[in-house]
């Protein structure tokens, strides 16, 4: 498979169409596939953190990346946001979009959004401030008081807050939220600026089941309109998501499919599962 193949897929509706919002990014996506790394390698100190990759994701796809630690998966995710060039390989998004040549803020605006770890959001300022901040492009406190916000975008951060469950919270201080309900937030600051692709890593490392039953649910509901590459360790709500699951083992793609096949590999239960 190359940039130029790519089966076409079908996009669910949009949950940002229900709310009248813009859609994502244009991004030239006309063969089905939205992310293309082809070849890729990338080397610290003589360490090969990335061998020869070759990862597609389709438009609209909910993926879910698995591996042992030093895998690789977040140097992968730092090439793909501009954070890390790769010594060799290419990086495309969408047809016409070679990440490789942008810089971490350019290829933010192209329409990739990454959520890290650990929530970064402002927790003396209200849900609905953390959300209007994030509509302006400049998190920035003092952004939203230079330039309001439009009926549009205060439209959006409604219907926002309801997409991450918040929406009878609006007024509070975000510091207040449990730790989940702050990854929620995270993800609802990066939806205001509609990303195309969101990469998100490690989303309910400390949740509460419920919580990630309700992650689980909102990432699911992501897909179609937005695609969403989640990189987690939880076995349990990887299967939950019941996604293509893509296993990464020293810089490579060691398997992949569904979680019933990459599961029973016996390359996959020897270096990760089997640990």
């Amino acid at each position: 498979m190359n940039r130029d193949q790519g089966r076409n897929t079908a996009v669910v509706a949009s949950i940002d169409s229900l709310a009248g919002g813009a859609a994502p990014s244009d991004v030239d996506a006309r063969h089905g596939t939205l992310l293309y790394m082809e070849g890729v390698n990338v080397s610290f100190d003589g360490f090969k953190a990335i061998n020869d990759l070759n990862f597609y994701v389709n438009d609209g796809e909910l993926r879910c990346v698995i591996g042992p630690n030093g895998a690789g998966k977040t140097t992968m995710m730092d090439i793909i946001t501009g954070k890390t060039r790769p010594d060799s390989g290419s990086v495309w998004f969408g047809q016409s979009i070679n990440l490789t040549k942008m810089s971490e803020p350019e290829v933010a605006q192209a329409g990739v959004g990454r959520k890290f770890q650990k929530p970064t959001v402002f927790e003396v300022l209200s849900i609905r401030e953390n959300l209007e901040i994030s509509a302006q492009g400049n998190r920035s406190p003092w952004n939203m008081l230079r330039y309001p916000l439009s009926a549009e975008q205060r439209d959006r951060v409604e219907f926002i807050a309801t997409v991450i469950a918040l929406q009878d919270q609006l007024s509070a201080d975000a510091g207040q939220l449990s730790h989940g309900q702050k990854q929620w937030l995270e993800i609802g600051m990066l939806l205001m600026q509609n990303p195309r692709l969101l990469l998100v890593d490690e989303p309910v490392a400390g949740m509460t089941h419920q919580e990630m039953d309700r992650t689980g649910e909102l990432l699911s509901e992501l897909a179609g309109q937005h695609t969403v590459v989640v990189v987690e360790h939880d076995m349990d709500f990887v299967r939950s998501l019941n996604s293509r699951v893509t296993v990464l083992h020293q810089g490579h793609v060691l398997a992949e499919g569904a979680m019933s096949e990459v599961q029973s590999n016996p390359e996959v239960v020897r270096v990760y599962l089997g640990e």
